[in-house]
C-alpha cells in the first residue's frame, strides 16, 4: 500500500490536469452564481467565471461539501495509508475548520494541515508536500514541516478596479468613488491568515513600484540569507501578466518566476485586471 496521498482544493490553482500530472487530487471549489451551482475546472472555466463577473452576475462562494470531502477520503484510504489535505487558508474560508473537523472521523489517518497559505504560495506548499512523501515521511511528519513554515510567504496583490472590494464590504461606497476620482490602486497583503491593507497607490506604476519594494524589503528581511521561491499570480490579461513577468525579472535577476492565475475564490473579492508577486521560503 502507497504511504501518503496528497489533496488540496482548487485555490492552490492546480488544475484537474495538473493534478493528475502530479499524482494529487484537487477538490474543485463550489460557486454559486445567480442561484445556480459551479464548480471551478469542472463545470466553470476561468473565461466563464470572469465573463459572469463582468456582468454583474450574484457570485458567491462555498465550500466542498462535507460528503464529497469524506467520500475522496474513503476512496483514498483504500489505496494508501493516510491523506495529507491542504486546504485554504483558514482565515479566508470555513472549509478548512470543516475538514479538521471531519478528520477526526478518520482514527488520525487524514491530517489536515491549515498553514494559512492561498494560490500561489498554498501551490508551493502542495509541492513540499509532495516531494517530502515522495521521500517516505509519514503524514505526521510533512504536517510538522509545513506548520513550521506556514507563515514563511508573503503575497502583495494590487487590483485594478475598487468596485469588488466595495461589493464585498471590504471598503465603504464613499471610499472607493473617492478612490475611483483620484485614480488609487489600494495594495493588499496575505501575511498569514487573511487579506489585509497595506497602501493605497496613485496609478498602476506607483502601485507596482509598491508591490516591488515591499517584496525586495522582504528578501532583504524576513528572508535575508535564505532560498525563496518567488511567485506571481494575476487575474488581468496574458498580455499584462507577460509584462508584470519582465518588471518581475528585472528587478529580481537570478530568481525563476512562476506565474499562476489567481483562485476564483480570492479573484471573486478583487475582480479582474489584478497583479500579485509572492514568495515562499524553500524547505530545506
Amino acid at each position: 500500500m502507497n504511504k501518503v496521498a496528497i489533496v488540496t482544493d482548487s485555490n492552490s490553482g492546480i488544475t484537474q490536469k495538473m493534478a493528475e500530472e502530479l499524482g494529487i487530487r484537487v477538490l474543485p471549489m463550489p460557486f454559486y452564481i445567480d442561484g445556480e451551482l459551479y464548480y471551478e475546472d469542472i463545470t466553470l472555466t476561468q473565461e466563464e467565471f470572469y465573463q459572469k463577473l463582468e456582468e454583474d452576475s450574484e457570485i458567491t462562494t462555498s465550500q466542498p461539501s462535507p460528503g464529497d470531502v469524506m467520500e475522496l477520503w474513503e476512496e483514498l484510504l483504500e489505496e494508501y495509508e493516510e491523506v495529507v489535505h491542504i486546504p485554504m487558508s483558514s482565515g479566508l474560508s470555513s472549509s478548512c475548520e470543516t475538514a479538521i473537523m471531519l478528520s477526526r472521523e478518520f482514527d488520525g489517518r487524514v491530517h489536515v494541515i491549515d498553514n494559512q497559505r492561498i494560490s500561489v504560495t498554498q501551490r508551493q506548499s502542495v509541492l513540499d508536500a509532495i516531494e517530502m512523501a515522495d521521500k517516505g515521511m509519514s503524514a505526521s511528519e510533512i504536517e510538522a514541516v509545513l506548520l513550521k513554515e506556514k507563515l514563511e510567504a508573503s503575497i502583495y496583490i494590487t487590483v485594478d478596479t475598487l468596485k469588488y472590494l466595495k461589493k464585498g464590504g471590504r471598503i465603504t461606497p464613499a471610499a472607493a468613488a473617492l478612490g475611483t476620482v483620484l485614480n488609487l490602486k489600494p495594495v493588499l497583503q496575505i501575511q498569514g491568515a487573511k487579506l489585509d491593507s497595506f497602501a493605497k497607490a496613485r496609478g498602476w506604476k506607483s502601485a507596482k513600484k509598491t508591490m516591488l519594494d515591499a517584496m525586495e524589503k522582504d528578501l532583504n528581511g524576513r528572508f535575508a540569507g535564505k532560498q525563496v521561491h518567488l511567485q506571481a499570480a494575476y487575474t488581468c490579461t496574458d498580455e499584462e501578466a507577460d509584462t508584470w513577468k519582465k518588471e518581475l525579472e528585472e528587478r529580481f535577476p537570478g530568481y525563476e518566476i512562476v506565474m499562476d492565475r489567481l483562485s476564483l475564490s480570492v479573484s471573486c473579492h478583487i475582480g479582474p485586471g489584478a497583479m500579485a508577486v509572492a514568495c515562499s521560503k524553500v524547505i530545506e
